[in-house]
């Protein structure tokens, strides 16, 4: 117990029994996964779990599992008696913060496949990370016991492959997608924003503008994909310090990619990569019809 009104979990058979009380008594039960850090972002999942849901479970754990480089995994900033006090004061009911050990003991031998979904885009360039993704959402989801799961769109392929996973595997959760919330000068939000140097944070408002400048042109009726990535890549070119990694205009539902746009309804999706140092950002823009 922390304060007298959030409640804090470690073990997974603890959680779920408080979920199943929950339920039992007709509540609606919301969980927003997170690795910690927690930023305005996250604050903006929180409140839409609690529109959706009668009491709210925040989980705090940094997946070793869905890192594909040990340096990355060791910086990603950790502040737990912060983030404890940020869901004090958000009114959470609960937090969930197991260790590895307990999510990943020794003898542990099962993953979750994230199938096509994950072998395109960011799938390739970083092995193993949408499999570890998979795997601690299902056990999240299998300790929480959830109605609904609400996950930000600014992770945008990982919002697909879960929506997939939740049905493909028949786990009966509502998985929805949260608005990505952005800094004044149109950053994506995201906790590793806080490991960029002063001269990078600066830089990253390129990634933003290189999805505007793709937006307008968009909207004075550009329909050519490849055109419309050049204009977005030019944009990253012209920052010394940011090193483009992908560019890809895809369709938003089965992530394939694109060739032409069109204003029938259709929607497309550009998804952008970008390194700043040892930091990599991700964004992403639809273009609607």
């Amino acid at each position: 117990m922390v304060g007298s009104d959030l409640v804090v979990f470690d073990q997974p058979a603890a959680l779920a029994r408080w979920s199943d009380l929950q339920r039992q008594s007709g509540k609606r039960v919301a969980i927003v996964p997170t690795m910690g850090a927690l930023h305005d972002g996250h604050l903006s999942l929180v409140a839409e779990a609690r529109r959706r849901a009668d009491v709210v479970i925040v989980s705090i754990f940094v997946n070793p599992l869905q890192f594909d480089r040990r340096d990355d995994f060791d910086d990603y900033p950790r502040s737990i008696d912060d983030d404890l006090a940020i869901c004090r004061k958000l009114g959470v009911d609960v937090v969930y913060a197991p260790v590895a050990s307990t999510m990943y003991p020794d003898d542990f031998e099962t993953h979750v496949e994230p199938g096509p979904l994950g072998d395109v885009l960011e799938g390739p360039p970083r092995p193993g990370h949408f499999r570890g993704v998979t795997t601690v959402v299902a056990k999240l989801f299998g300790a929480a016991r959830p109605h609904v799961a609400i996950f930000g769109e600014k992770d945008y392929q990982q919002l697909r492959i879960i929506r997939r996973m939740a049905i493909d595997l028949d786990m009966q959760i509502e998985v929805v997608g949260a608005a990505t919330v952005r800094e004044p000068d149109g950053l994506a939000m995201s906790s590793r924003n806080r490991r960029l140097s002063s001269a990078d944070r600066i830089a990253a408002v390129c990634v933003p503008r290189a999805l505007a400048a793709m937006a307008a042109a968009y909207a004075d009726g550009d329909l050519d994909c490849g055109h419309l990535q050049e204009i977005g890549r030019a944009v990253i070119a012209a920052e010394p310090r940011a090193r483009l990694e992908q560019l890809t205009i895809v369709d938003a539902d089965s992530l394939a990619p694109l060739s032409a746009l069109d204003h029938t309804g259709g929607i497309g999706l550009a998804l952008i990569a970008v390194w700043f140092g040892e930091i990599r950002l991700i964004d992403n823009r639809r273009f609607v019809g």
